[in-house]
């Protein structure tokens, strides 16, 4: 599986990157939401998954992943990753066009379990 993963801290990069590498998957990282967008734009069919961190600089979660689902008219799996998992943000998350959530910090258990779940699934985002 190759997972574009858009997180702005280092550290949650270096946690994320660890567990997606030691599951077997292919992980290309993005600083932000607005890079995260300019990959997929480069290479629509580039990655099979988005983890997507909702609260980034530049351009947060919630507006990339409603760039990809309407510019970019993609159909790929989009999973938050969030701190905050209160049901307003959840609601959010959904109305931008995300397909999931993964609570901070990332159990690698749930993390997998998302992943497989939404691998090669229509997402509810799709349009």
């Amino acid at each position: 599986m190759r997972v574009l993963l858009a997180e702005d801290n280092v550290i949650n990069q270096t946690v994320a990157v660890a567990l997606l590498d030691y599951a077997g998957a292919i992980v290309t990282v993005a600083g932000d939401g607005a890079e995260a967008v300019a990959r997929l734009r480069r290479d629509p069919a580039g990655c099979d998954a988005v983890l997507m961190d909702v609260q980034m600089p530049v351009m947060d979660g919630l507006a990339a992943t409603r760039e990809i689902r309407h510019a970019l008219a993609l159909a790929l799996p989009v999973i938050a990753m969030t701190a905050g998992v209160t049901q307003d943000e959840r609601d959010a998350c959904t109305a931008a066009g995300m397909d999931d959530f993964i609570a901070k910090p990332i159990d690698e258990d749930e993390l997998i379990d998302v992943l497989r779940k939404h691998w090669r699934r229509p997402p509810t985002g799709a349009p």
